[in-house]
């Protein structure tokens, strides 16, 4: 009972790290606010103000869960960015906790669990980026995951209540997040394969438990597809709405694959930041790349009973490999959908660390203790380039750190409060001005002027803009599009004055508003 006590000392200590070390990060600025992070905080405010959307804005996928789980940071402490932050840091603590709870019933051993919330708490760049800054749902798809997991695993999966919370959070990640189905899929087997072993009588009532609970858990799902149809929210869940490739479903399959080998593999192992593809502290890495080499050998030597552990991360990649493969989501170079296999990977380390002894010494510990350096040194080099730990992996459409509050002072003082920008821009102004400044992503930021209208997801905005007297324009500094504006601009016997502020190109002071349909002149759909 004493060692019992110790170890979840040990364990609370690593949990209490994971938020230390985001904490770290936090107050050293690393984080730039993004505008899909902007458009959370702006859903939430809306919330407060009796709003219920049910997808993130502009789109029929991931659900606005997260974005509630804000407004109720939100009603505590006041409409900020840090408490966005918080509400993810929170999520993460709860995960790092459900990571040593799986390692320990997966592996049995406290030390399993201890090395599991270690390797969770100082992770890969890619993991501190996507549980700290919300995007969504990431966050939320995790630790539901987890929880699915540990659930299928447990004592309580075989029984009425269990069975029903399962389905709930089953449910509940499908509306919140697709990602978790990569977690569902394989635990809803696992539990299918344990139920088959009872009676067939409470088989069947443990399946009719668990249905109820998803049907509960997903019912926004289910009330936005019953009042719009189902076919946008089936293309939003396989990737098929934003899909932009013309190849066949061969060539598609082997592109995604080389950008899963390519990509999602440095990206799990933390090799290389989401944005680049450069390699973080090249000796580091290549240390790092013999730690997973000798911890592979390790499971494969460990026996058959042990690596039968293995049947449900195993399953999570496989499913989540599968619908990177498969699905139009494929064509992501940043690895932020690998975040469950690099957990994964971690559950391995930590099941294998134990078994690496030489001498007597814990030569695993020491191991871990190098892996854990190689992930804090690899976020601290990335964290020091110009945009610092940023969610924006194309760069032409990356903003200084400072640009939108420069921004912002520079139009509020020369009364420009309405316009037209591009979606990096529009809802980070919004949401940092009380939505003083509306200004609509009608421009594109990619330099060959591509453009997509599912830039502009809050029609209200568009509303305000339209019944502007005064409108003006923040587009990149990319020439093309630049002198797209001047010309249409001249075209229609406009006046106007021109600065750069914060790396962008401020056209204001127009002689007279522009329509938002004159801008496609601009923009390549």
């Amino acid at each position: 009972m004493q060692a019992t006590r110790r170890w979840r000392w040990f364990l609370a200590g690593a949990v209490l790290l994971a938020v230390a070390w985001k904490a770290f990060w936090l107050a050293r600025g690393a984080f730039p606010f993004n505008a899909d992070e902007a458009v959370v905080g702006l859903m939430a405010r809306h919330i407060l103000q009796g709003e219920r959307p049910t997808f993130f804005y502009g789109q029929a996928y991931m659900g606005s869960l997260d974005a509630f789980l804000v407004a109720g940071g939100f009603a505590l402490f006041g409409v900020h960015v840090w408490v966005i932050r918080l509400v993810q840091a929170l999520l993460y603590a709860v995960t790092v906790a459900l990571t040593a709870a799986l390692a320990r019933r997966l592996f049995g051993r406290w030390e399993s669990a201890l090395a599991a919330a270690l390797l969770m708490a100082v992770p890969t760049v890619n993991m501190t980026l996507y549980t700290t800054v919300s995007l969504g749902g990431y966050g939320e798809a995790l630790l539901i995951g987890t929880a699915l997991l540990l659930l299928a695993l447990s004592a309580a999966g075989a029984r009425p209540l269990g069975a029903a919370l399962w389905g709930l959070l089953a449910g509940l990640g499908l509306w919140a997040f697709g990602l978790t189905l990569v977690y569902a899929l394989p635990a809803g087997l696992y539990l299918l394969a344990r139920w088959r072993r009872l009676p067939r009588r409470k088989a069947a009532g443990l399946l009719v438990w668990a249905f109820s609970g998803a049907l509960a858990g997903a019912a926004p799902w289910w009330a936005y597809g019953l009042r719009h149809g189902w076919a946008a929210l089936l293309q939003e869940l396989t990737g098929h709405a934003v899909a932009v490739e013309s190849l066949g479903w061969p060539a598609r399959t082997a592109h995604h694959a080389l950008y899963a080998l390519l990509f999602g593999l440095p990206v799990t192992l933390g090799l290389r930041p989401p944005w680049d593809v450069r390699v973080l502290i090249p000796p580091l890495a290549a240390g790092a790349v013999l730690v997973y080499t000798v911890a592979a050998a390790v499971w494969w030597r460990a026996g058959r009973p042990w690596r039968r552990a293995w049947w449900l991360p195993a399953g999570v990649a496989a499913a989540l490999l599968a619908g990177f493969l498969f699905t139009a989501f494929g064509t992501d170079p940043s690895g932020r959908y690998f975040l469950p296999v690099t957990q994964m990977v971690f559950l391995g380390m930590a099941g294998g660390f134990p078994h690496l002894r030489r001498q007597g010494k814990p030569l695993g510990w020491a191991l871990l203790g190098f892996l854990v350096l190689f992930q804090a040194a690899g976020t601290a080099q990335a964290a020091a380039n110009p945009y610092r730990l940023t969610t924006q992996f194309a760069p032409d459409a990356r903003l200084a750190v400072d640009a939108v509050p420069r921004l912002a002072a520079f139009l509020e003082a020369r009364g420009e409060t309405r316009g037209y920008t591009t979606y990096w821009v529009a809802y980070p102004l919004a949401f940092l001005t009380d939505e003083r400044m509306i200004f609509v992503p009608r421009l594109p930021y990619h330099e060959d002027l591509r453009y997509t209208s599912r830039d502009d997801r809050y029609a209200p905005y568009d509303a305000q803009v339209a019944r502007a007297a005064r409108v003006a324009l923040v587009a990149p500094q990319h020439p093309r599009l630049v002198a797209c504006l001047r010309a249409l601009l001249r075209g229609r016997g406009l006046a106007w004055r021109e600065a750069v502020v914060g790396g962008q190109a401020v056209f204001y002071g127009l002689s007279a508003p522009l329509p938002a349909g004159a801008l496609s002149a601009c923009g390549r759909r």
